[in-house]
């Protein structure tokens, strides 16, 4: 698909040279009707949104509600679950070193790692319609809304409604924010509406726009912080130097519409995290996953720091994950060639071919000796907010598409002021510039029903995949789970894998209440640690998954893996059962939607 939308990108720069008028009557009359549908700002942001959601529920029998596989999924599953359930967290579970896992911190409580901004949209989903994917639903619509508002503070209306239908095309309907539980949409949102909410402050300072961009910091923070910290410093840098300057506006109304409802709502959000920090790791100034890199990790969050040392694991597939394979992933995001490949995929993801041409239309576009005075400030304010957010990219560890998500609409808002500029151009008297901005969104269109059409194509199996791509391949662990919810009782499923198994095929995922679970998933461990588990959950019927076979097999627990019955709770591993901790967080029942009114 990638090749394909090269070749038509090429295709569209030899048509601006040779045939600059082909289809142009056709343009000219639905560009009206667009322009007419533009100037309604209001309704155009509502339209986006509406046929986001339209378009991605359409295509259900296409792309049916999505599996869990990553990780990352799972933890947010598991937040979602419990604040459905009106809880912020979970206590620790009695058997809790059996259910250990990634994405999920066990202690001091049994919660998701990461910030609760996707848990509280999926929650929403499971509440209002009984599945956390129509949260899911929901966020993607938001997100095509809030880019087009964002746009159209940036942007003439036309060319601010074209943004939100390429936001549908390219993000909102076929890629992983929109076909998994693994976000990405919630970071987008936060930085549309800081990024829009900064032009309309400047032109009208009321109350309403700087709610909206306490907002936009609120979903930022709660999302992803450090990407929207490094995406809000530009944003705060812009702001305070413009009331620092002549075009402010009087100081009580400084004050009083702008200063005063930033503060309340920066620290209404303070007071609202910490109190959930709290809740979680007992400490209202650490994160989940602060308290997740330390119990586990030895790469560090941030490439410039060093690695820690090796903690204890209680399990071998645990430590390889965390004292190898991150280890081997920060070594080579260390490299020239690391930093090389987070641009590569971030451009696959956002940009691609079709994209990118814009920007190479420029080349000749832009007069010779151009200079970087010529552009206007708001566009030079841009370029640079994208060059910090691309440098704090690069400083981090790790990467995936979202991690990036907070400058999904200021990456749109280059693209559509690249192909604005491209539109005026002229070769030899003929609109070649503007043949090629019309192509951009139609090969968009085409490819996106030829996506359709055809299905996705091969991806990549670890990286998420972009518009085009197939994401990973289920490793089975949802079928078996419907083959137990048929069986009469509970059933408890001990988890076998061998020393080769892939880290990312991982089973044991727990839903908020383990003990009321139809269906409990663990680590199979010692023998000792085994039998434990096995009186603890004396009741259900016993089952062993030997992961790795194909297909996976399941089977009757065998009586030959259990010690002696005097053995086994003793050991250094694992204290006696008596002394775990078992006693609930205190106000862990509080309703989070009280908490965090």
């Amino acid at each position: 698909m990638l090749r394909i939308e090269s070749i038509l990108a090429l295709v569209a720069v030899v048509g601006a040279f040779a045939f600059p008028s082909l289809g142009s009557h056709w343009f000219e009359k639905l560009e009206r009707r667009f322009s007419q549908l533009a100037r309604k700002q209001a309704l155009s942001v509502a339209a986006v949104g509406l046929l986001g959601l339209a378009l991605r529920a359409a295509l259900l029998p296409v792309l049916p509600i999505p599996e869990p596989i990553i990780h990352d999924e799972f933890g947010y599953l598991l937040a979602a679950d419990t604040f459905a359930h009106g809880r912020l967290t979970n206590p620790t579970h009695p058997m809790w070193i059996h259910f250990e896992t990634f994405s999920i911190i066990q202690k001091p409580t049994y919660q998701c790692f990461a910030q609760p901004a996707q848990g509280l949209i999926l929650a929403l989903g499971q509440v209002i319609a009984g599945h956390p994917f129509w949260g899911v639903w929901l966020s993607v619509g938001l997100m095509c809304s809030a880019i087009c508002w964002m746009l159209q503070g940036w942007l003439p209306p036309e060319w601010a409604l074209l943004g939100g239908l390429l936001a549908i095309i390219r993000y909102g309907t076929l890629t992983y924010w929109a076909d998994s539980y693994w976000g990405g949409a919630m970071g987008a949102i936060g930085g549309a509406l800081v990024l829009g909410a900064l032009p309309r402050i400047k032109r009208s300072p009321r109350t309403r726009n700087a709610l909206l961009m306490g907002l936009g910091l609120t979903i930022l923070a709660t999302s992803r912080p450090y990407e929207g910290l490094v995406l809000s410093l530009p944003v705060a840098i812009a702001f305070f130097t413009w009331l620092g300057g002549k075009q402010s506006p009087a100081l009580r109304i400084t004050l009083r519409s702008l200063v005063l409802p930033l503060c309340v709502v920066v620290v209404m959000l303070g007071i609202a995290m910490s109190y959930y920090c709290w809740r979680v790791t007992g400490n209202p100034f650490q994160l989940p996953y602060q308290a997740e890199r330390q119990q586990y990790a030895v790469a560090p969050y941030m490439l410039w720091q060093p690695l820690r040392s090796e903690p204890a694991y209680h399990d071998d597939l645990v430590k390889r994950l965390y004292a190898h394979d991150e280890v081997q992933g920060y070594e080579f995001f260390r490299s020239p060639a690391g930093a090389i490949a987070k641009l590569v995929w971030t451009w696959r993801f956002y940009l691609g071919a079709a994209l990118s041409l814009p920007f190479l239309a420029l080349i000749l576009v832009l007069p010779v000796g151009f200079s970087w005075r010529q552009i206007n400030k708001e566009t030079r304010f841009l370029l640079l907010t994208m060059g910090v957010a691309l440098i704090g990219l690069e400083a981090e560890t790790f990467y995936n598409p979202h991690y990036f998500s907070t400058s999904t609409s200021l990456t749109l808002a280059l693209v559509l002021l690249a192909m604005r500029c491209t539109s005026r151009w002229r070769w030899h008297g003929k609109k070649s510039g503007l043949f090629l901005a019309r192509t951009i969104p139609a090969i968009c269109v085409f490819l996106f029903v030829l996506r359709v059409a055809h299905g996705p194509v091969a991806g990549d199996e670890f990286y998420a995949n972009a518009w085009y791509e197939r994401g990973p391949e289920s490793f089975g662990s949802l079928a078996i789970l419907q083959q137990l919810d048929h069986l009469p009782g509970k059933q408890l499923v001990v988890v076998r894998y061998k020393p080769d198994h892939i880290v990312f095929a991982e089973w044991v995922y727990n839903s908020a209440s383990i003990d009321a679970s139809k269906v409990v998933w663990a680590r199979e461990l010692t023998p000792s640690e085994n039998e434990g588990l096995l009186k603890y959950f004396g009741e259900r019927r016993a089952w062993l998954l030997e992961a790795d076979e194909k297909p996976p097999r399941l089977s009757e627990y065998p009586a030959e893996n259990l010690s002696s019955p005097s053995a086994g709770l003793e050991g250094d591993r694992f204290p006696s059962y008596a002394a775990v901790e078992t006693k609930a967080v205190a106000g862990a029942e509080l309703s989070v939607f009280r908490v965090l009114k």
